[in-house]
């Protein structure tokens, strides 16, 4: 059980606290309700530039990295197509450099056309390196377009293209940052060995006096529902075929999300799983296969992905798995099987929660899903998942009509 306390200053910044006196340390989590979903498509992958640009310096605070290291602190980020979440960690004691930074993030970035200059070069360079000169790299820019035609999770955080990163204008980054970067849009969550009530000062010390901004509602376009297989074949100078298979899912607070989540677990969670099991160890049609899903908060992919062993053919490895897909579309899992994989997902979330970083982002998580409070009652949704919620929705998810396949063929 995760104890917090909250309260929410005049502005709409939510803010919880979660008290842990075990440890000298404090977090800081702020959570953004902005992922690359929310961009326009003509100027995708505004959202992860956002995540460099935030470290490039604040109105009042030209380096950022310099007094948080001076503090004994450490920060990071990460961008989705869902959210964005920025985290630091430091002393206890030290806590109110936090605030500061944190704060004067919020209040105003240093536009400058240098460091977007700079920021833009550091994306594009990413780009290059891990979507375009990466074997495979292209795979899931080309998946997210095979399966979506409407719904913005068509391209990827990194964004569609590279000439929208190329050309981003500084008027076009400040206009998305003081539409997203709001108080009324974020969640912050301060853990560690710190009092709710001197947070309370602090935030509003250091957060109470910034604009709230406008409530950014989100009305994005439904992805219809997909009524055909659809089929790519990709040519590339990779070191060995690959196939690759995803399907639509449910959006993450929909009952049934608990059951696919289980699915990918019994199909690939660790070396006794079904895919590993049988297509790598028995049948040898694979060097490795991997099942999962991305969690993502509107309706999303789940993924069967693998690399093939030389020989063999790209029509035999898809029928193989296709036979994995029947024998749990056909025949209900063994309870132990399904208790197996419950475990499992227990122990992870146990373990989440033993670091206090996680424990800090995942209650910024479930506040902005909808209430920190589902983060100590998570694992009984899994509990409810029966044996024929299995077998219902592996014939759903695993329908022909909701595939989308990519042969990915070794150049010889």
């Amino acid at each position: 059980m995760i104890h917090y306390n909250r309260f929410t200053l005049s502005n709409g910044l939510r803010v919880l606290v979660h008290e842990d006196t075990t440890t000298p340390m404090a977090v800081m989590n702020v959570m953004y309700d902005v992922g690359a979903r929310d961009e326009d498509p003509s100027k995708t992958g505004f959202a992860h530039l956002f995540e460099h640009l935030m470290f490039g310096g604040s109105v009042n605070i030209p380096e950022y990295d310099e007094p948080l290291q001076m503090a004994g602190g450490e920060n990071n980020a990460y961008t989705t197509n869902d959210l964005t979440n920025y985290y630091i960690s430091l002393p206890a004691e030290n806590l109110e450099t936090a605030f500061w930074l944190e704060s004067d993030r919020m209040l105003s970035l240093a536009f400058s056309d240098k460091s977007l200059d700079v920021q833009r070069k550091v994306v594009s360079e990413e780009f290059k390196e891990h979507y375009i000169n990466k074997p495979y790299g292209d795979v899931w820019h080309k998946m997210r377009e095979l399966a979506y035609s409407t719904h913005p999770y068509r391209w990827m955080t990194i964004g569609k293209e590279l000439s929208h990163i190329e050309n981003a204008s500084l008027t076009d980054v400040k206009s998305f940052f003081f539409r997203h970067y709001r108080p009324v849009n974020a969640i912050l969550v301060v853990g560690g060995n710190v009092k709710t009530e001197k947070v309370r000062e602090l935030a509003e010390k250091w957060f109470g006096d910034i604009e709230p901004g406008d409530k950014y509602t989100r009305n994005l376009p439904q992805e219809p529902k997909q009524n055909s297989a659809h089929l790519l074949e990709i040519k590339s100078k990779v070191p060995l075929d690959a196939l690759y298979m995803a399907y639509h899912m449910y959006p993450r607070q929909d009952p049934r999300y608990y059951a696919a989540d289980l699915i990918s677990d019994i199909f690939s969670g660790g070396g006794s799983s079904r895919l590993h099991q049988v297509l790598v160890k028995e049948k040898k049609l694979f060097s490795n296969i991997d099942c999962y899903h991305f969690g993502s908060l509107d309706a999303g992919l789940m993924a069967i992905d693998g690399k093939l062993v030389k020989g063999v053919k790209m029509n035999d490895a898809e029928a193989a798995i296709k036979e994995e897909i029947l024998k749990l579309q056909e025949n209900k899992v063994q309870e132990r099987e399904l208790e197996k994989v419950k475990n499992r997902v227990e122990s992870m979330l146990a373990f989440e929660d033993m670091s206090l970083l996680n424990r800090a982002n995942n209650l910024a998580f479930y506040e902005l899903i909808g209430n920190a409070e589902q983060m100590n009652t998570e694992f009984e949704n899994y509990q409810r998942v029966t044996t024929d919620d299995i077998q219902r929705e592996a014939q759903l998810i695993f329908d022909e009509k909701n595939s989308n396949t990519i042969h990915y063929y070794a150049e010889n």
